[in-house]
């Protein structure tokens, strides 16, 4: 059975927006480690993807090694909408059938499908820019911050 409302926010990205709804923050979620490794099966563009894209999630601090699958996912989605841009570049978006009915060509409805996949990935990277928005990175160095400062920051 699902469960009822939103998705529950990570906590490390409630304490990058200072917490807005000011609820007690998730002590006990699980912190994955590592930086993820380039699945061997994925199509030669959604290589290409990993390697563009995985620096800019680790620099963010949102990619791990329990992120795999679903960067994966997004990887692999961009290789296919890019594949499906392509042919619709070179040889249109219809066609006409023999008893003379325009139609629409199959690739339309695969680069769209991945498109809506890619966007769904994006948001839960802050791949976007309203997804980013949201982020309030706290530029305040442990050397440069009081006692205060870092309780109320939750770090000391």
């Amino acid at each position: 059975m699902a469960t009822r409302g939103r998705k529950p926010k990570p906590t490390l990205l409630k304490k990058l927006e200072g917490n807005p709804g000011g609820r007690q923050l998730n002590t006990n979620e699980p912190k994955p480690q590592g930086f993820p490794v380039c699945p061997d099966w994925l199509e030669d563009e959604a290589k290409e993807e990993w390697e563009r894209i995985s620096s800019v999630l680790e620099d963010m601090g949102v990619l791990t090694e329990a992120d795999t699958m679903a960067f994966a996912g997004y990887c692999q989605a961009y290789a296919r909408w890019r594949e499906a841009e392509e042919y619709l570049s070179k040889h249109g978006s219809t066609f006409t059938t023999a008893s003379g009915y325009i139609q629409q060509v199959p690739q339309v409805s695969i680069a769209h499908t991945n498109l809506n996949i890619m966007l769904k990935f994006c948001t839960e990277f802050g791949l976007t820019p309203s997804a980013r928005s949201r982020i309030t990175a706290n530029k305040a160095t442990e050397e440069t911050a009081d006692e205060m400062e870092k309780l109320l920051r939750g770090s000391a």
